[in-house]
């Protein structure tokens, strides 16, 4: 026989499930802002490739949550600079430098941080609930 367990529960794994997705997501964001003027190391060569994260729903408690499945780099072009005097630059004088707009990254920064709290909230709701049934319970 399957376990019950109850809603409060569920809950709380499916915001667990979502709290863990987005602190990856900010670990990816931090990567990707900490490189945004990183180039190659050798001329010509390509610099720091943006990375993205992939999430896909998984089974958590017996509801349907979210995880990161995988990283992927982004494969939008690479932005030039015109500096013949750069270590990195090749033939032409000019230089790569990776595809991070970091305007982009600090609004999905934003957009994680927002997602973590809300999430947090519902765990917290959730705790909270359960802890009026009990005190209802108990009378």
């Amino acid at each position: 026989m399957p376990e019950i367990k109850p809603v409060s529960g569920v809950a709380q794994a499916v915001a667990a499930s979502a709290l863990r997705a987005q602190q990856a997501r900010m670990r990816i964001i931090a990567e990707n802002l900490a490189n945004a003027d990183s180039t190659s190391k050798t001329p010509g060569g390509d610099p720091y490739r943006r990375q993205a994260p992939v999430f896909e729903p998984t089974k958590v408690a017996g509801a349907k949550g979210v995880r990161m499945s995988k990283i992927e780099p982004d494969q939008t072009a690479f932005r030039e600079e015109y500096d013949p005097g750069h270590p990195s630059a090749n033939a032409k004088g000019y230089v790569k430098l990776p595809n991070v707009n970091s305007l982009v990254e600090a609004m999905d920064m934003r957009e994680a941080q927002r997602a973590y709290e809300a999430n947090l909230n519902v765990i917290e709701t959730a705790r909270s609930m359960e802890m009026r049934t009990l005190d209802l319970l108990k009378r």
